[in-house]
């Protein structure tokens, strides 16, 4: 009997995942993956998406054979990010950039992007690297997630003139100490942590494991991991995002898009009205799926249609 394979059209269009996974192929590259393949109930071939083993050797499998990376990994119980989902967000804010750019995605090293919050994963730079040979800054406030991509980049490579990385000393802020006078960024992304609490982060951890397990549990098992500063901060995502806007405030002229996933629709009406506090010039919400839910883009400038032409062309300047 054939296996069914399903395409996932709620991806986008570039993504390379939207026709599931080859199991027999990653599992060629990466044969740890091989012990958590099965078949399922709809006769799809799949791994067990609650159990935090399985879900790392699928990321270490897709790494290796879809993104030319020979050596990641990441420290226990620090989170495990859903490839497609993360390189969703690479083809979307790569579509972003395009519209200032002709319809054109501009690629390349001197495509520079910061990402706020990079992980012990590193799994942003890696992708949009792979993808679009983009320059990454990663940022963090845990010392051990920082030292973890440092041993990535160190393992692999073709990554060492591609992403640098910068400890944020005082966590309170997001690009203070940061962004440099002389720094200019094409893109900002993060993934801010979205509850307000450890607690709230183990009760949404225990629905997400519910709902892939046919089984109840009470046990908080993070089957993509997670650290507290991964998963939540005071104020949880409707606060860190808030904090970013007013920050980016002090630097309009340093980047062109500003962005961030919401996780949370309910928080976009209040963080439009932040948007608007700081004059914005133009605001965009691109939605996305990620996994079971739905997400969601925020980005906006401070720079006039003018000076986003005039942008475009230094990019222009640069690549040739």
């Amino acid at each position: 009997m054939s296996k069914t394979i399903i395409e996932k059209t709620n991806l986008h269009p570039r993504n390379q995942h939207r026709l599931g996974y080859n199991f027999e192929a990653l599992s060629t590259v990466c044969p740890e993956l091989q012990q958590f393949v099965a078949i399922n109930e709809h006769n799809i071939e799949t791994i067990d998406f609650s159990n935090p083993q399985a879900v790392k050797a699928l990321n270490k499998a897709l790494l290796i054979a879809d993104y030319d990376i020979q050596n990641w990994d990441i420290p226990e119980n620090y989170l495990c990010p859903p490839i497609p989902g993360r390189v969703d967000y690479i083809h979307y804010i790569a579509d972003l950039l395009a519209s200032n750019n002709n319809g054109i995605i501009p690629e390349g090293e001197n495509v520079q992007v910061l990402d706020i919050g990079i992980g012990a994963n590193c799994i942003y730079p890696i992708l949009g690297n792979s993808v679009y040979g983009w320059s990454f800054v990663g940022t963090e406030i845990d010392e051990k997630a920082i030292q973890n991509c440092k041993k990535i980049i160190e393992d692999n490579p073709r990554l060492m003139d591609a992403i640098s990385l910068q400890l944020q000393t005082e966590s309170r802020f997001i690009f203070k100490n940061i962004i440099t006078p002389e720094d200019r960024f094409s893109l900002t992304i993060c993934n801010p942590p979205f509850h307000n609490s450890q607690d709230e982060a183990t009760k949404s951890s225990i629905r997400k494991v519910n709902n892939l397990e046919s089984t109840r549990t009470t046990k908080p098992v993070l089957n993509f991991g997670g650290q507290n500063a991964e998963l939540w901060c005071e104020g949880g995502e409707l606060g860190f995002i808030t904090q970013m806007i007013f920050e980016s405030a002090k630097y309009p002229m340093q980047c062109l898009w500003f962005t961030t996933l919401v996780s949370k629709k309910e928080n976009l009406s209040s963080l439009y009205k932040t948007l608007n506090k700081v004059n914005v010039v133009e605001v965009k919400t691109i939605d996305m799926a990620q996994g079971q839910k739905t997400s969601r883009i925020l980005a906006w400038t401070f720079q006039s249609e003018a000076q986003q032409k005039n942008w475009k062309f230094e990019l222009e300047k640069q690549v040739f």
